[in-house]
């Protein structure tokens, strides 16, 4: 599975959404140089209010394009950077990844998948229905979310707009994800 980088956003204060960079670098272990999640420990506000010293496994938020495309369907407009992504995809289905795939970006970094994004109420300030389409809940009382996918850095390195994102599946791992 081959795809490429459409968008890279970063933003050093925290709440919704990312200003598209020419580049970002992306720091093993620590995420998106310069960007309010990066850190080794949890960042997310919320989580950092109740748990601060665990692991961050969001480290670096990626969405597919195809959402955007979507949601332009449905008269919802969203630009890259704006539901609050670092890296913003094209041509993967990264809803269908696994925990632990791992994804090589343009020259050097590999970025290992952890989880979904578990999208809030912020989202709405960006459309109002916005929320309701990225988290819907299911018949069986589940919720399907497509607000993206969470990693880690395992490799760093400057990632750009038109970089190719190659998928790289490991054996022994292959949880379907789940919010993280």
């Amino acid at each position: 599975m081959q795809g490429e980088v459409v968008s890279v956003n970063s933003s050093p204060t925290g709440g919704i959404g990312k200003d598209p960079m020419p580049e970002i670098r992306l720091i093993a272990g620590h995420g998106v140089e310069g960007d309010f999640h990066a850190g080794a420990t949890v960042r997310h506000r919320s989580r950092a209010a109740k748990t601060p010293e665990l692991p961050n496994r969001r480290q670096v938020h990626l969405i597919h394009s195809e959402l955007f495309d979507e949601m332009a369907a449905l008269g919802i407009d969203v630009q890259p950077g704006r539901m609050g992504e670092n890296i913003t995809t094209r041509g993967l289905s990264i809803l269908e990844l696994t925990v632990g795939a791992r994804l090589h970006i343009g020259e050097s970094v590999v970025v290992e998948i952890t989880g979904l994004r578990t999208p809030c109420t912020q989202l709405n300030s960006i459309d109002e229905r916005l929320l309701q389409q990225v988290a819907r809940k299911l018949e069986d009382g589940s919720i399907m979310r497509k607000a993206g996918i969470m990693g880690v850095v395992v490799e760093g390195g400057v990632v750009r707009a038109g970089d190719a994102i190659r998928v790289e599946t490991r054996e022994g791992v292959g949880v379907r994800l789940e919010p993280v």
